[in-house]
């Protein structure tokens, strides 16, 4: 665009941005009435063919605002002019809705008046196009002589190039493989399975040397690998042998026992590598429960109570309710074997109920079935007159029918016609529209061949001459971040000095904890075996009770199973 194009097209596009309320006042009203069946995509369109005929008339001209409308489609321009320069209108509600924004007197001596001065010559302007609307639509529609067209046959495919040949992979390094420590069970496992098959074959040798002491057998004891006197020619009672039989066997198990547990806890104690953060949590736990115990040991000192004896009073009390939850549980348990129990006897009662529900609904369904072929008997009479009278109304078809078919081909005709004339209109909608793109691609095409490439050379030695504080060349540039490297490098290397500093002190603190793990670890399984030897000993006096409820239950289910078997036998 030249300049005053260019002007002009950035003075419309202010003013129908500032007056936008003003004209979506008239566009809205004009798509509620005489605009309907126009589409959205046009309403950029109305408003700015508002804003030139209230605004911009008296500046652009008739003559000009002639020109631009009649660039435009000439049905939209006739519909929308005689909808906006109606006197009816910008008199009545137009006028009241601008007063709204604007001050009335201003309105109607700067707008409105304007508006009523230019009717006349616009209503020309409105005639002329719907003339020009009315010739084409008046056009004679020639009848076209059918011409013969060639075949449109598929032209066959030129061949495609071979795509090339894929660049081979890179291949991947070999990976290392892997040890074959780990597929072998570890040294501390064999060691115990060896010593555990020797304690076997100790306690084997000494049961059998037991024996022989026992029975009074010299010349068995011969044949052991026990080093010691041999006992012959000494009578012992029988009855004592038993006793002593009976004492060593109990002894024996217990051994026994006591041997397959230990190899089990020597495998759960075989020493873990524990990593850092492993290491620090274990000693921050057992600092702990240092400070815990040294605080505990200086409020004694200082005259607190020992809660010993209230923890003794709440363990009893938890292993009171502990024995109350679980005769509860018990009898909740036997409560719902009751119910089932319960349950099976009311289904056998609803299976015998229903049997005779069966033999009910057997009647009555013979009942129904002979009351359905009689009906169905009587159907087929009707059914046969039905057809009688439908073969009479078939020979009245055949006329029926043509009369239809007329009535088709008119329709048919009628369509034919109408959609001729909606392609003809599509047709030139479509030429108007690829002539405006031919002549776009024309301009951007043209203005793409003016632009030109400049090359600038540049001298790295001087600066940008811009007046900055600071400023530079390129290569005083290059020499100053060389020396920057070089102190980020001293830099470097100096925290990397005092990272080995710190892991070497990190280092020396880990072994300091891990003594102190292992000294409070023996501490607490010494602890643990005391706890455990008194724990048995506890259980060992202690013997099951059974509650009231629980027998009753139980009395209850006997008694209910007995009546379930009486039912199911009678069945």
């Amino acid at each position: 665009l030249n300049v005053t194009e260019e002007k002009f097209v950035l003075d419309t596009l202010a003013g129908c941005t500032e007056y936008k309320s003003i004209l979506d006042v008239v566009v809205n009203a004009f798509y509620v009435q005489d605009g309907r069946y126009c589409p959205t995509s046009d309403r950029n369109l109305y408003t700015v063919i508002c804003y030139l005929a209230a605004f911009q008339l008296e500046e652009i001209g008739l003559q000009q605002f002639s020109k631009i409308v009649k660039s435009l489609d000439t049905a939209k321009m006739q519909k929308f002019l005689r909808f906006f320069f109606n006197d009816l209108y910008l008199n009545t509600w137009i006028k009241d809705e601008w007063s709204h924004f604007y001050d009335s007197v201003y309105v109607k001596e700067n707008w409105i008046d304007p508006l009523l001065r230019w009717q006349p010559k616009v209503q020309q302007l409105i005639e002329k196009l719907t003339d020009k609307l009315s010739n084409r639509t008046t056009t004679v529609k020639t009848s076209r002589v059918t011409q013969p067209k060639e075949f449109n046959l598929t032209l066959p495919k030129p061949r495609a190039i071979p795509p090339p040949l894929p660049a081979p992979l890179p291949l991947l390094p070999k990976r290392q493989p892997v040890p074959p420590s780990i597929y072998k069970p570890p040294k501390e496992r064999k060691q115990l399975e060896e010593i555990k098959t020797k304690n076997i074959q100790k306690a084997k040798v000494s049961i059998r040397f037991l024996t022989c002491v026992c029975k009074g057998d010299p010349f068995s004891l011969n044949t052991l690998p026990v080093q010691g006197t041999i006992l012959t020619g000494r009578e012992i009672n029988p009855f004592f042998l038993q006793y002593l039989e009976v004492v060593w066997e109990s002894v024996l198990t217990q051994y026994f026992e006591e041997l397959t547990k230990q190899p089990q806890d020597l495998i759960d104690n075989i020493p873990i590598k524990l990593n850092t953060a492993a290491i620090l949590r274990e000693g921050a736990l057992y600092q702990r429960k240092l400070e815990e115990e040294l605080k505990r040991i200086e409020n004694l000192q200082q005259g607190a109570g020992d809660p010993s004896e209230f923890l003794e009073w709440q363990k009893e009390m938890r292993g009171k309710d502990l024995e109350e939850q679980l005769a509860e549980i018990e009898c909740r348990r036997l409560q719902g074997k009751l119910s089932y129990e319960e349950a099976v006897l009311a289904h056998q009662n609803v299976i015998q109920e229903n049997k005779k529900k069966a033999d009910l609904l057997r009647e009555e369904k013979a009942e129904l079935m002979h009351l359905y072929a009689e009906k169905r008997l009587q159907e087929q009479k009707e059914m046969k007159e039905l057809v009688e009278q439908v073969m009479e109304g078939h020979k009245n078809v055949k006329q029926a029918k043509a009369k239809v078919q007329e009535y088709k081909q008119q329709i048919v005709q009628q369509v034919c016609e109408e959609s001729g004339e909606l392609l003809r209109q599509a047709l030139e909608e479509k030429e108007d529209q690829n002539r405006k793109r031919y002549e776009l691609i024309q301009q951007i095409r043209a203005i793409e061949s003016t632009s030109s490439m400049r090359h600038k050379f540049i001298d790295l030695t001087e600066t940008g001459g811009h007046g900055l504080f600071g400023e530079m060349s390129i290569v005083e540039l290059r020499e100053r971040l060389a020396l920057l490297k070089e102190a980020q490098k001293a830099a470097e290397e100096e925290k990397r000095d005092q990272i080995i500093y710190e892991k070497q002190a990190k280092e020396q603190l880990i072994l300091d904890k891990l003594d102190q793990i292992s000294q409070f670890r023996a501490e607490l399984g010494r602890a643990a075996a005391l706890k455990q030897e008194e724990k048995k000993k506890s259980q060992s006096g202690e013997r099951p009770m059974k509650d009231e409820r629980i027998l009753n239950l139980q009395k209850k289910i006997v008694e209910k199973a007995m009546e379930r078997k009486k039912q199911a036998g009678l069945l």
